[in-house]
């Protein structure tokens, strides 16, 4: 007799194992949402060859915030009858009935909340399954704004380059290139702050010394995942006119030479006002011509000079 009821047991096992074999639900592993836009999670029921026009006796799909966790329901089906919905979840299909094998569940106005695992469980007149799929929420980042601290820039003064993008998520980066590509991220100093809705703002601020030599500034917003999704680029303000950028190096080019030319003309200028002084400063006393040399670049007076000619 014990025996018999041990063969009965494993025999109703056996029979519930096939049963459920001949049902399964079928999910897309990972769906990406867009935050703000429509969310598809995609299941679709799959039944055995032997099944015939089977019917869908309840739906259960449900918000899960840990593996373990038994799920908070945001849509269910039984008995012929929808449960009333969670705001903004329905099936992906209006006219849905117990007839449609696709159970897939469609989301609207996406939030950073939805982002997570879903439950999806199906029970049907041949058997019932359970399958799991993610949602990983996505908002696109963008740069706001690129401004100096402050406004007006001097050249030879300290500044900071700020950058600022729009909220995004997942949580991103920000980056700052100079001419040529060169990276000068690690210059900077990010900060993050999250909003009430989940959403992140990123801001960076890049140090500039005095007499900083770059012309331009490109701040680059990187995704969670690495990839670019927007960038601006800065020019510093032109000089103002007839007066030279001394950031730029064709600045100090132009000017070194100019300096030397403009040394050489002053010593040229002075040795020349010396021979004039010499040459034409004359006195008459006592019947004679005297001469009397000054040199006013160096504030000396020649005195007793040389007589140059007697009196005629």
């Amino acid at each position: 007799m014990a025996s018999s009821g041990i063969l009965v047991f494993i025999f109703t096992v056996l029979c519930i194992c096939a049963v459920k074999s001949f049902v399964k639900v079928e999910c897309k592993t990972k769906n990406v949402g867009h935050y703000g836009q429509q969310s598809l999670l995609e299941c679709v029921v799959k039944t055995g060859e032997s099944v015939i026009d089977p019917t869908i006796r309840t739906v259960a799909w449900k918000k899960l915030t840990s593996p373990e966790d038994e799920g908070d329901l945001v849509l269910g089906f039984q008995k012929g009858k929808l449960d009333e919905p969670k705001r903004g979840y329905m099936f992906a299909e209006p006219s849905w009935d117990e007839k449609n094998m696709n159970v897939s569940l469609l989301i609207n106005n996406t939030a950073v909340a939805h982002n997570g695992d879903y439950e999806c469980m199906v029970i049907t007149d041949s058997g019932d399954h359970t399958s799991v799929t993610t949602l990983k929420v996505q908002a696109r980042y963008s740069i706001s704004t690129v401004h100096f601290t402050p406004e007006k820039v001097d050249p030879n003064s300290d500044s900071t380059l700020i950058c600022k993008s729009r909220e995004g998520y997942p949580k991103g980066t920000l980056h700052w290139f100079v001419e040529e590509n060169n990276d000068w991220t690690k210059s900077s100093e990010m900060e993050v702050t999250q909003s009430d809705d989940g959403l992140f703002q990123l801001t960076s601020r890049l140090p500039l010394f005095q007499q900083s030599t770059f012309q331009k500034y490109t701040c680059v917003v990187l995704n969670a995942s690495g990839s670019k999704e927007d960038e601006f680029t800065f020019e510093m303000p032109a000089p103002l006119e007839g007066v030279p950028d001394p950031r730029s190096p064709e600045t100090s080019k132009v000017v070194a030479p100019l300096v030397v030319i403009g040394s050489l003309i002053i010593g040229l200028l002075c040795a020349l006002l010396l021979y004039r002084r010499r040459s034409q400063s004359h006195v008459i006393r006592d019947g004679k011509i005297h001469s009397h040399h000054c040199c006013a670049g160096l504030n000396v007076a020649f005195e007793n000079c040389e007589q140059v000619q007697t009196a005629v």
